[in-house]
């Protein structure tokens, strides 16, 4: 009996050892596992990151501005008019985003944007505010400037004849702002800033990001899948003056609705003559073409990133009888989740943006805004494919 005694004591220690190696493998494998992403909610969130510095200057005056065009088009002028700020040493206003063109989307930047975190992110190139200060209202209107910028215009325009006018004016309102900065060869440090607010700054509101995200989970759950950019919208058509294909009625629709909008300047186009140039959207039917020449099969999975097509249903025809596993986002998500994005063009723009960056093959069928600017993301990511 007392000689067992010390073989009990073993068998206890020897035990106890194996225990402690075991639960320390297991807290090994949980790190091993959280440290590649493979932990689920496990993972613990990543620590805040810090701001950076204010950047200190005298601010030559105040810089408010209204944005025109879609969503993507006011994207780009948004990158334009911060490097303008920073240029000019200006205190940036929130900008105000297009509200009177074809789409009558009354959104305000902070229902599509993440405001804090632009202000936050750019805070050591430019001082932006939420609005202009209370003596700057309707009575003092004296001290506030009306104007749009001339597109087109490269850094001199901007120095020697915009930033001389704040010494008679504290604010400069740019009420247009398609001002094309990139296409004259800017400095690289603004063309840097310019990226550094598409693919930083300009950050969607977590509401528009998490059902973005949710259209996305949906359609990898069913696969791989093609974001199409189906540029067949009445705004499109009317602008290009693209009716190929079109009954004289339809034609004369879009001509109608193209006298209607002042600030379109071409109103009488030769439609076949665009089209030799290829300036048209491809239409439903030839897209159908281009993508089985493609090489694309029947069952491919296809989200079309686009809003009203002009023509409906029955213009979608030869491509829905093509490719029968068309979706859209109507399709995907039920009638309460997307209730508070309808009638908003540029936030349901926005879901179209996230889920074209996150496919597995993007296709635009016009060359325009959103197309340039999902190319530039998917670029950004480092391997997104792109067919045009």
């Amino acid at each position: 009996m007392a000689r067992s005694r010390p073989r009990v004591w073993l068998l206890a220690g020897c035990a106890a050892v194996l225990l402690w190696a075991f639960v320390a493998q297991l807290v090994a494998v949980g790190r091993l596992l959280v440290m590649f992403g493979l932990a689920g909610n496990a993972e613990p969130s990543p620590p805040p990151t810090a701001l950076p510095p204010r950047r200190i200057y005298k601010s030559n005056g105040y810089l408010k501005i209204s944005c025109n065009g879609g969503l993507n088009q006011m994207r780009s002028e948004i990158c334009d008019m911060v490097a303008v700020a920073r240029l000019l040493n200006l205190t940036m206003v929130v900008p105000e985003l297009d509200k009177r063109s074809f789409w009558a989307d009354q959104s305000n930047f902070g229902d599509i944007f993440d405001v804090k975190h632009f202000i936050d992110t750019l805070r050591d190139e430019v001082r932006i505010v939420k609005q202009l200060p209370k003596r700057f209202g309707p009575d003092n209107s004296n001290n506030i400037l009306n104007m749009p910028p001339v597109s087109w215009s490269d850094e001199t325009y901007y120095l020697h004849q915009i930033l001389p006018l704040f010494s008679k004016y504290n604010v400069i309102h740019f009420n247009k702002t398609d001002a094309r900065l990139a296409n004259n060869g800017i400095s690289t440090q603004l063309q840097l800033l310019r990226c550094r607010v598409n693919f930083h700054a300009l950050k969607f509101t977590p509401q528009i990001e998490a059902l973005g995200n949710k259209l996305v989970q949906k359609l990898q759950a069913k696969g791989s899948f093609v974001a199409l950019h189906l540029r067949y919208e009445m705004d499109m058509l009317a602008f290009s003056g693209c009716n190929h294909g079109l009954s004289q009625e339809e034609a004369e629709e879009l001509k109608r609705m193209r006298y209607a909008y002042p600030w379109w300047r071409e109103k009488e186009i030769d439609s076949q003559a665009k089209r030799l140039q290829g300036l048209c959207p491809l239409t439903p039917e030839e897209t159908s073409i281009i993508l089985k020449a493609l090489g694309f099969q029947k069952d491919t999975l296809i989200y079309i990133a686009a809003g009203e097509i002009y023509g409906g249903e029955k213009r979608l025809q030869p491509l829905q009888a093509a490719f029968p596993k068309l979706v859209r986002k109507e399709m995907l998500l039920d009638l309460e989740a997307l209730r508070q994005f309808q009638n908003h063009s540029s936030q349901m723009a926005a879901l179209d943006f996230i889920v074209s960056t996150a496919s597995d093959i993007f296709i635009p069928t016009y060359d325009g805004n959103m197309a340039k600017l999902v190319e530039g993301h998917r670029r950004f990511l480092g391997f997104r494919k792109r067919n045009s």
